[in-house]
């Protein structure tokens, strides 16, 4: 399928949403250059280390993002198989929609709906703020809560979840939610979380970014406490996960 993003896309909406922590990154380079001229030499080697530590882990982080976001299949869903059936889906965001154009392009003859369950009382990232400023969701998308999906239960065929659901950062607020992920769907329907994982890798890309991810036990008590199986766990390189859910008592 042709891409409908622009080169570059991925990695340019990193630095836009989240320039504060590279102005503060290079602001606290500078210092350490500062510190370096003035300081007596006997520092010079610690203030060396400083410095081409916060320089790898700033690079890395805008390396791998690159490496993810704009260098590979990741938002062509190449995992979801081409269907011509009219299906009902629902693809839901946390304020910046990315997939829905795609899965509208992907999934010519099904209905779509589109929901957006960004709380800004409660949902707080700053990025997200300023990302719904450069992309404002589609015209028919609608706004609900975390406890309430506008369905009727075991109505939806498959439901996406893209780099969405982590910003329920209360276990309790997001076992909930997919509790009504659950009643909406159908017997046999599918739902799509992808996600970075609290993990090695993303701890190697990110340094403490990786702590706005969740680790993987939270998200298999989530999935537990809603009655919903793994049925597939795919990784998109080291650093994305995506888990294919299906309701309990479903034999894959």
């Amino acid at each position: 399928m042709e891409t409908l993003r622009k080169p570059f896309q991925g990695v340019t909406n990193i630095i836009r949403f989240n320039w504060h922590f590279y102005i503060l990154s290079l602001l606290f380079l500078c210092a350490l250059f500062f510190l370096k001229i003035v300081l007596p030499e006997n520092y010079s080697p610690y203030l060396l280390i400083l410095i081409v530590t916060i320089f790898i882990t700033t690079a890395s982080s805008l390396l791998v993002s690159f490496f993810v976001y704009d260098c590979t299949d990741l938002y062509e869903l190449n995992w979801i198989k081409n269907t011509d059936e009219n299906l009902k889906i629902v693809n839901i965001n946390a304020g910046f929609d990315e997939i829905s154009a795609v899965l509208k392009h992907k999934f010519k003859n099904a209905e779509f709906s589109i929901f957006d369950f960004y709380n800004p009382k409660t949902h707080t990232e700053v990025s997200i703020k300023r990302a719904r400023k450069v992309y404002p969701n589609f015209p028919e998308t609608i706004e609900i809560s975390t406890n309430k999906i506008p369905l009727k239960t075991e109505s939806v065929d498959k439901i996406f979840l893209f780099f969405a659901a982590h910003e329920i950062r209360k276990d309790a607020e997001r076992i909930i939610f997919f509790k009504e992920l659950h009643r909406i769907l159908k017997p046999n329907g599918e739902i799509y979380v992808t996600e970075h994982l609290r993990n090695l890798p993303n701890f190697l890309a990110y340094n403490i970014g990786f702590f706005h991810f969740l680790p993987k036990n939270s998200w298999l008590k989530t999935f537990i406490s809603a009655s919903l199986n793994i049925k597939l766990k795919q990784k998109k390189t080291p650093f994305i996960t995506t888990f294919t859910l299906q309701k309990n008592g479903i034999t894959p």
